[in-house]
């Protein structure tokens, strides 16, 4: 039970990805004060979690339903993430560029803590090691991703205002460019169909 864990939990960790995020999530609540942090904090870890076990249990179900494909799903989710991308990257002040009261349900929640990829990685796991593994993988990968976002601010003071700004534009460049890849990838699974 332990290996097929540890086979679940690693695909998932990169999918999730907190360190990758956890520049992203600095950028995005940066100026806001400790109560506002914390409770985005919380709400993009209760959005990521509901989302991924209702996903987990219902998720093949309601696609087939609605007539919706991975690809979609994708596409949809890489269109987001890259107008985030755009709005960080032409923004020159530091004014808020999103509702602080919606950050935590999105982008932090969805699709950047659980996103596409999780979300169909989650599904390939289900038929290789159950539901029950599956789903204790992704709810480690979220507590996990938590833990990095409550020591953020910590994490980025080390870097100071200017490395702050610079990985701020460097990570919506990234962000960017992984929501063509998520673009890209949802195009090549629906023209695959």
């Amino acid at each position: 039970m332990l290996t097929d864990f540890l086979l679940a939990f690693i695909p998932i960790f990169v999918t999730v990805d907190p360190i990758g995020v956890l520049p992203i999530f600095a950028s995005l609540t940066q100026g806001l004060n400790e109560g506002k942090r914390r409770k985005i904090l919380i709400q993009s870890l209760v959005t990521a979690t509901c989302l991924a076990v209702g996903f987990i249990f219902l998720g093949k179900a309601v696609f087939r339903f609605l007539g919706i494909t991975i690809g979609d799903f994708m596409v949809a989710g890489g269109v987001l993430l890259f107008c985030i991308a755009i709005i960080d990257l032409i923004n020159p002040s530091k004014e808020r560029r999103l509702p602080a009261e919606d950050l935590g349900v999105v982008p932090i929640g969805t699709p950047l803590i659980v996103g596409p990829a999780v979300l169909t990685t989650s599904l390939i796991t289900i038929d290789q090691y159950g539901a029950f593994i599956t789903l204790l993988a992704v709810l480690v990968n979220i507590l996990l991703a938590g833990v990095f976002f409550f020591y953020s601010e910590t994490l980025m003071k080390i870097l100071g205002d200017n490395g702050s700004r610079a990985l701020s534009k460097v990570v919506a460049l990234l962000l960017a460019a992984i929501a063509v890849m998520m673009i890209r990838k949802g195009i090549l699974l629906i023209l695959s169909l």
